[in-house]
């Protein structure tokens, strides 16, 4: 009976310190601020991270999927102004990637596959559509100097 317990207890205590927990990561830089932090499994980042400039503000954030970046991310200057936004899938940009200038207004938004343009990219002043762009496989293949002129040759449902 005791050597049943003792065997049962040894398989309770490996079991409970199995390297497959998940755990929460923060990384350092040399002046104390974080660098990063986020949950791992195995030692592969998974889930909800983020990163900070050495000044302490955030630098992006985002979900990871088996180490690579998945769904829908957000990054920033070191004054902490979004700069773009958009989605991964396997560690790749795709589909609408908005891009933001220094004041965080966008100024253009594009259509990307596998890190590169593909699609339409809509160019903005002042919150205004100014111009549009169509782009395949990161050559620029049309281009709109109004959004009337885009309008004329082009349905709205194109944009989504």
């Amino acid at each position: 009976m005791l050597k049943k317990i003792s065997i049962l207890l040894s398989l309770v205590l490996l079991w409970g310190f199995s390297p497959d927990e998940t755990a929460y990561k923060k990384t350092f830089y040399d002046n104390g601020k974080v660098k990063s932090e986020g949950w791992v499994r195995y030692n592969v980042k998974t889930g909800y991270w983020k990163f900070y400039h050495e000044n302490g503000k955030i630098s992006s954030q985002g979900h990871y999927e088996y180490d690579k970046k998945e769904k829908y991310w957000y990054f920033y200057n070191k004054s902490r102004v979004r700069v773009q936004e958009g989605h991964f899938i396997n560690d790749e940009k795709i589909s609408w990637w908005l891009f933001y200038d220094n004041q965080g207004r966008i100024n253009h938004k594009c259509q990307l596959s596998k890190g590169v343009k593909n699609g339409y990219c809509l160019k903005y002043v002042d919150n205004e559509l100014t111009s549009a762009e169509k782009y395949n496989n990161g050559k620029k293949i049309k281009e709109w100097s109004s959004f009337g002129a885009f309008k004329k040759e082009n349905s709205i449902s194109d944009l989504k």
